[in-house]
């Protein structure tokens, strides 16, 4: 078994648990570690006894036999997995040495018996739905898909007025501060925070959502995932920035984007995973007096 590591933040809060997991991984005679150069480099700044392994340092020399590509931080470093993983169809497994998260649910801790089922294949892979985009250049300068989120959104001061199309057929105008469409995944990400409804994870929707909208009357729509929403904008100032989760470009006014289902999913590791049980631990789910007997 070769398992890739790949972390983009190393410091003295998460190191002790960073080492203690990957001295776990090494105790295992069928498992192999092959490190992403970067991280490796932030670890010796803080260890020195690391455990052998081999290296990479982007998607194009990232080893054709991984087994498993294990993300080891918070959520932007497991959105950043899948541009290197990209369309290779190994599966990630999110391990939380972040803050709040959802992509990444497995925590270092006690006496984690869940690793030892992870190494011994014990672990079930979920599909995640990611949307691509075309128009705009914006392939061209970015990896064109997005496991929550593609947005686009003001940078000057001025409001943004929005066309948004579904299959050809025009919505309203929004007139807003952006526009963000998710993913079922993403709906406990941005989309969350403005608003939209949380969608259980296999479900085959996509959000529309409008971030600070001027009129009161524009509520987020969920639609078929295999939507072709095609989107542009107009402002009083030029210039808007388009996102596909933690990456950006700026996007010209009056530019068409097209927005569809990713022509394949984004392989997750479901390792203490229940969708459910986040909720109530990350948002307090039902936290009240009333439940607490």
């Amino acid at each position: 078994m070769r398992l890739a590591l790949f972390g983009k933040k190393v410091d003295r809060t998460n190191i002790e648990s960073l080492m203690l997991f990957i001295n776990k991984l090494s105790e295992y005679k069928h498992v192999e570690l092959c490190y992403n150069a970067n991280f490796y480099n932030m670890l010796l700044q803080f260890e020195k006894n690391i455990p052998h392994g081999t290296f990479f340092t982007d998607q194009n020399d990232l080893p054709k036999d991984i087994t498993l590509f294990l993300s080891l931080g918070g959520d932007g470093t497991f959105l950043e997995s899948l541009t290197l993983v990209q369309d290779r169809q190994i599966p990630i497994a999110g391990i939380n040495f972040g803050r709040l998260g959802f992509l990444t649910t497995a925590c270092v801790s006690g006496e984690n018996t869940w690793i030892d089922s992870l190494l011994k294949g014990d672990y079930s892979v979920e599909d995640r739905t990611l949307i691509t985009l075309e128009g705009a250049g914006a392939e061209e300068n970015l990896y064109p898909y997005a496991l929550n989120e593609i947005t686009i959104q003001r940078s000057a001061p001025s409001m943004l007025e929005i066309d948004v199309a579904i299959n050809g057929q025009k919505l309203p105008k929004y007139w807003a501060d952006g526009i963000v469409i998710a993913t079922a995944t993403g709906s406990t990400a941005y989309s969350l925070s403005i608003g939209a409804p949380v969608v259980m994870p296999g479900s085959s929707v996509l959000i529309i959502a409008p971030i600070a909208p001027h009129n009161l009357n524009v509520r987020p729509l969920i639609v078929p995932d295999d939507s072709v929403i095609e989107i542009s904008y107009t402002g009083r100032t030029p210039g808007a920035i388009l996102t596909l989760d933690n990456r950006y470009i700026d996007v010209e006014s009056g530019k068409k984007i097209k927005i569809m289902k990713g022509k394949f999913p984004l392989k997750t590791v479901s390792v203490n995973n229940n969708f459910i049980a986040a909720l109530n631990q990350k948002l307090l789910w039902g936290e009240d007096k009333r439940n607490m007997q």
